[in-house]
């Protein structure tokens, strides 16, 4: 489920970069990134877990999938709040600046 989930976040976000491409104001790039890499560790996790239980891999009990989901959605959110963070930092429509100016002139 990990692997699912960070996989499914990683196709929308490229899809929604890919259809805003020219312009990148919201840094959706760098969340892409974030999302590959992790359905690449879920990858690599995956198969070194096949490789060590064979045929049992495919037949987990409801409670481990439940546990793996639960994972797979921090994940998903803590990339989505460091893509904040990094959003916030970089703030590419100037709104940070803008609200931070107005409050100094009153």
């Amino acid at each position: 489920m990990t692997l699912l989930t960070s996989a499914v976040a990683a196709v929308i976000c490229t899809i929604i970069w890919y259809k805003n491409a020219p312009k990148n104001e919201m840094k959706v790039g760098i969340l892409c990134w974030m999302y590959w890499g992790a359905t690449l560790m879920w990858l690599v996790d995956a198969i070194f877990e096949y490789v060590e239980l064979g045929a049992e891999y495919f037949t987990p009990a409801p409670a481990d999938m439940l546990n793996d989901l639960f994972l797979g959605l921090s994940v998903v959110v803590l990339g989505l709040i460091i893509w904040l963070v990094i959003l916030l930092i970089k703030d590419p429509k100037g709104v940070i600046k803008q609200a931070l100016k107005k409050k100094k002139d009153q």
